[in-house]
């Protein structure tokens, strides 16, 4: 990821500005993400309404009723979160612990399209000190305007408490890791101060997410399946994993012991 989220170096105005509204502006995308979930909730209602009633008349009761809805082709959700990412028409569960807050579809952080078979997970940092994983998300979502020109995601974020985001479904293409975005996944991760040294909660995430997915798409994470942003471009991301060799090092032993387990 770029060495900072925002380009507060070029334009301090903006930033202030930014900084002002942000309270604002995130309860007012989590207001419109509430009435987003209860239209859904009472659309799929509806449907199961429908369903549950001709499957009455039928005689085929509530199991006719599920069973028409998956013989279309349809899928029984949870209506208040999807908890399923595809991948080339593969259907992955995502662990518990993640917070699905997928962007809009949109050609700056979120295009749309389809990544090849996944070859390595690729880890970043912020680089902007004391943010968090929700601000973080929120800004590759205020991409989709177009306002800043900037191409920019990825497919998970993780707080500073530990917490994990995914921005972008496992299966798409995430703007975070140039010419290895179609066959990568990519995880930033949020870091307390300008050393780039992830805090315990953060790399006890990294360390269990990382390893899900290295168990998931098969990778061996020391022979190559997990890598450094610095591997894809020679760029110092994550710096703290770069300028420390052995900490690198010991973070992908602590991921091979965690798929050991």
């Amino acid at each position: 990821m770029s060495e900072k989220v925002w380009r507060n170096e070029d334009d301090g105005k903006n930033s202030q500005v930014r900084e002002n509204s942000w309270e604002q502006r995130v309860e007012s995308k989590r207001k419109k993400q509430k009435q987003e979930r209860q239209i859904r909730a009472a659309v799929y209602a509806g449907i199961l309404l429908v369903v549950f009633l001709f499957g009455f008349v039928t005689g085929k009761g509530c199991q006719g009723g599920a069973a028409e809805v998956q013989a279309a082709g349809g899928k029984i959700p949870d209506v208040e979160k999807s908890t399923v990412a595809v991948k080339m028409g593969e259907v992955r569960k995502l662990p518990e612990y993640v917070d699905e807050q997928y962007l809009t579809v949109n050609p700056h952080s979120r295009p749309g399209k389809a990544t090849g078979d996944i070859h390595a997970v690729v880890i970043h940092y912020v680089g902007n000190p004391g943010t968090t994983a929700q601000q973080n998300r929120d800004y590759f979502e205020d991409l989709a305007s177009g306002e800043e020109d900037v191409y920019m995601s990825s497919n998970f974020v993780i707080g500073l408490n530990g917490e994990v985001i995914a921005c972008v479904p496992l299966g798409e293409v995430a703007y975070a890791s140039n010419n290895r975005n179609s066959d990568t996944i990519s995880i930033e991760n949020c870091h307390p101060d300008e050393t780039g040294k992830f805090n315990d909660a953060t790399y006890q995430s990294l360390v269990k997410l990382t390893g899900w997915l290295c168990r998931q798409y098969q990778l061996d994470p020391q022979n190559g399946g997990v890598i450094r942003h610095h591997e894809v471009t020679g760029k110092c991301c994550p710096k703290y994993f770069v300028e420390h060799e052995e900490a690198w090092k010991q973070f992908l032993q602590d991921v091979d012991a965690w798929l050991k387990k």
